[in-house]
């Protein structure tokens, strides 16, 4: 069983109260398999990269497991976003985003990746989304993700892939304005309609909903002293779903439970360092030990 995702990789220019880094290592579908690498061995990448995409690049994502067979080079420069936190660290601020070769980007499904069981569409035009379904042979698990401008750009499109998926990850903002519902829990079972079988709800420093037709967990997010740079901890976040997901062969209930919760730890990893360096030497066992003291921040006894 092999995990396929579908997005970008870029070179990003990030400044932080914390920490400043010039092109280092991003985009969704390396945020994903970088966290998706912690517990699962196997993980395809479809996505494009220009001349200027550095041998080093190359070299950790190989480390990190991924297969690379889907990457193309092109013509020209890698993707490009740089941007900016200030005190709140839940809103960036962007100050450029150049697209470069990822702006004529047609995903191209090799053969060998066509059958993978667990496919992430991450953050793309939705007619990419769509065209890279076109190409699967019956995915066990979709798992979509969006923004508002294609939600205000494309949503007919995008309204087709979630009616192709399994399960959206999304934030407060994108799910209302996918809806028009102003409470969340509406909004996400509004959402639910539109034939997934389930939500997730990423709320930032907040933590996170899943959320089903008569399932529903809440989570908080582990609370940290020490964040760095929350650049990638959404697609952090979908790494670590799918992935416990997959390594479990199972998509029941309880199982997206703690597929959710070992998602929330992943991403509380991802954000204690800049780019990729909060996960890059994180193990199963850092998880399970954070797990333990997650635990005893979230339980209480009776009241």
């Amino acid at each position: 069983m092999s995990i396929l995702v579908v997005g970008s990789v870029a070179l990003d220019t990030i400044r932080t109260p914390y920490v400043t880094g010039e092109r280092v290592l991003g985009g969704s579908a390396v945020h994903f398999s970088n966290a998706a690498s912690v517990l699962y061995g196997d993980i395809h990448l479809v996505g494009v990269v220009g001349d200027d995409f550095g041998d080093d690049h190359v070299a950790f994502l190989k480390r990190k497991g991924v297969d690379l067979k889907g990457l193309e080079k092109a013509k020209g420069k890698t993707f490009h976003w740089e941007g900016y936190y200030e005190q709140d660290m839940n809103q960036a601020h962007t100050v450029k985003t150049e697209l470069n070769v990822f702006q004529a980007f047609n995903p191209v499904i090799p053969d060998a990746y066509r059958k993978d069981s667990h496919l992430f569409l991450a953050n793309i035009d939705p007619d990419l989304q769509l065209r890279v379904l076109d190409q699967m042979d019956r995915p066990k698990l979709v798992v979509c993700d969006t923004m508002n401008y294609w939600i205000e750009t494309r949503k007919d499109r995008l309204v087709e892939v979630l009616k192709r998926s399994d399960i959206a990850v999304l934030n407060e903002g994108e799910i209302r304005q996918l809806t028009g519902a102003m409470n969340t829990l509406d909004a996400a079972r509004k959402l639910l309609d539109f034939g997934l079988r389930y939500l997730i709800v990423k709320r930032g420093e907040y933590g996170f909903l899943l959320v089903g037709r008569e399932e529903l967990f809440s989570g908080s997010a582990m609370v940290l002293n020490d964040v760095k740079d929350p650049t990638g901890a959404g697609d952090s976040f979908a790494g670590g779903f799918v992935s416990y997901v997959a390594s479990k062969r199972d998509t029941g209930f309880k199982t997206l439970k703690k597929a959710v919760v070992w998602a929330n730890l992943i991403a509380s990893f991802n954000v204690q360092g800049l780019g990729v360096e909060g996960l890059d030497r994180v193990t199963v066992a850092d998880v399970r030990k954070r797990s333990v003291a997650y635990a005893r921040l979230t339980e209480f006894g009776r009241i």
